[in-house]
């Protein structure tokens, strides 16, 4: 974490490579940065970039004694998703959906500064969304015929509070508190989150199954079918995710996608799927890998995915691109450069049944 009032010194990598006088490259070939006695990162080990306290490193390559950071928890700390996650006492993942949070979301900071920083939040703003709980609105639930009465984007954290504190809650009941329609709001979001956290259980212990997950994390029997089925599909996911990541991140080192988070979508009949925006200069607005068609080009920044469909989009400005559902990221990159490559429609159609984890 960055503790408080220690942003100023924060180094990035590509900070460490400027203060040694090397490329970026160089510095992720050689990783100086893993030498015994080197400071340790102030990320998290599961952050995706590594950030270094700059006041350490400098005492280190000088030779001089490394000032030590205090181990003081502060209100102003800074933590990164991992950390917030694990404060919360959840996963990393289901930490996506909470940071929606009106508060949360207003008190974002990211480091470096910047589009393509990582997000990071202050201690008192994360521990303020853990002592919050959901409550009635004035009228005591919802109204017969109303719609929902809280933000869309609340929804889930605030049933996931009634769920960490009942892991039985009804949907019946979840619906009277928080003023959302039973159907499909309230039961949507239990099987969701459910679900969720089914996978979580199962990716901590290897083997078990998801009705077995379901029955340790005390859900009703009658619920299972459908956060099971959840739980396969968000399995299915991650699964996916750490290949969709890599990618991206290769798009933004080259200079034509944004860098950012991918984060996956579930869509109808099982299948998965994420967009990677590209940059304002490139003829498409997005790519979007579709775990049944592989990538193919968008030509909406708003909507990459579009609606969920069985059958592979097609259109003026879309283009399949790659060998397979799970192109090399070279291969793409290569394919969004050369205007020539790539198809109208995916070169083997499949159905909706293919995993996602081919």
């Amino acid at each position: 974490m960055i503790r408080a009032g220690r942003l100023k010194y924060v180094q990035t990598m590509s900070d460490l490579a400027d203060a040694l006088g090397k490329s970026l490259g160089t510095v992720r070939n050689q990783k100086p940065y893993a030498a015994e006695g080197h400071p340790e990162p102030i990320s998290s080990p599961g952050a995706r970039n590594q950030l270094w306290d700059s006041e350490q490193t400098k005492a280190y390559y000088a030779g001089k004694p490394i000032p030590e950071l205090t181990q003081v928890n502060d209100d102003e700390d800074l933590l990164d998703r991992h950390e917030a996650a694990e404060l919360l006492g959840i996963a990393p993942v289901t930490w996506n959906t909470y940071k929606r949070d009106k508060d949360l979301a207003a008190g974002v900071v990211f480091v470096p500064e910047g589009p393509k920083g990582t997000e990071h939040w202050p201690r008192r703003l994360v521990l303020a969304y853990k002592d919050s709980r959901p409550g009635r609105g004035a009228g005591g639930g919802r109204r017969e015929g109303s719609g929902d009465m809280i933000p869309r984007d609340e929804i889930l954290p605030r049933i996931a509070e009634l769920l960490d504190a009942d892991p039985a809650v009804t949907v019946e009941t979840v619906s009277d508190t928080l003023g959302i329609t039973k159907f499909p709001t309230a039961q949507s979001g239990l099987a969701t989150l459910r679900g969720r956290r089914i996978a979580d259980l199962v990716e901590k212990q290897p083997g078990l199954a998801l009705k077995d997950a379901a029955l340790q994390l005390g859900y009703p029997a009658i619920t299972h079918r459908a956060a099971v089925a959840f739980a396969e599909r968000e399995l299915s996911a991650r699964g996916a995710q750490p290949y969709l990541q890599h990618t991206a991140d290769v798009l933004a080192a080259a200079g034509i996608a944004q860098q950012a988070q991918v984060e996956m979508r579930q869509l109808d009949g099982g299948a998965v799927a994420a967009a990677v925006l590209l940059d304002t200069n490139q003829p498409s607005a997005a790519v979007v890998w579709d775990s049944r068609f592989g990538w193919r080009t968008s030509t909406s920044r708003r909507h990459p995915i579009g609606k969920s469909a069985d059958t592979a989009p097609e259109g003026e400005g879309i283009r399949y691109l790659g060998t397979g559902r799970r192109p090399d990221p070279e291969e793409l990159l290569a394919a969004l450069r050369d205007q020539r490559r790539g198809t109208r429609r995916p070169k083997a159609t499949t159905d909706k049944h293919i995993s996602s984890e081919e």
